[in-house]
């Protein structure tokens, strides 16, 4: 393992890898606080800060365009900016379920399973983290993404199961 890729990558990279950073540890505080306090929300309002810079600098990275400057990775930052901005803005209404599965979603889907992608061969983190074994990244992603797929099926079945009792 070496720094090297992240301290000498543009500015626009360190700031995004900071900001992931700081979402990742954070997040699992804001979602898991007890509600209503004063700590939750000023953990809550750093890790939607966090979360901003993250999408925001997403748009001066543009060394894996594939639409012009553009990939996938940029249509997901708006998602992230407009899930941040609903999130905010149910808590605020005293929607709290719902604020706390867009942001519970945000963390996993957006941080944690997007983030699995920055193991591609080329990228920054992969550079730093597996440097003798590039390829090992699409491992890691399999496996990550394996991880999430059985988190979320019983899950994601139980909600069907639901809402089809539900209707039926």
């Amino acid at each position: 393992m070496t720094l090297s890729p992240i301290l000498t990558a543009g500015p626009e990279v360190q700031l995004h890898i900071a900001a992931a950073i700081v979402s990742i540890v954070l997040g699992p505080f804001a979602l898991y606080l007890r509600r209503g306090t004063r700590l939750h929300r000023s953990v809550g309002y750093s890790w939607v800060v966090a979360m901003m810079v993250l999408a925001l600098s997403s748009f001066a990275i543009h060394g894996f365009g594939l639409i012009g400057p553009f990939s996938p990775l940029h249509g997901l930052a708006l998602l992230t900016l407009w899930s941040l901005w609903q999130g905010v803005r149910y808590a605020r209404a005293g929607a709290v379920a719902v604020h706390q599965r867009v942001f519970r979603n945000l963390y996993w889907g957006g941080v944690m399973g997007a983030g699995l992608f920055s193991f591609l061969p080329g990228r920054a983190l992969n550079r730093a983290v597996l440097t003798d074994m590039p390829l090992t990244g699409y491992l890691i992603i399999g496996l990550g993404l394996g991880v999430v797929a059985v988190a979320l099926v019983p899950r994601m079945t139980r909600r069907l199961a639901r809402k089809t009792q539900a209707h039926g």
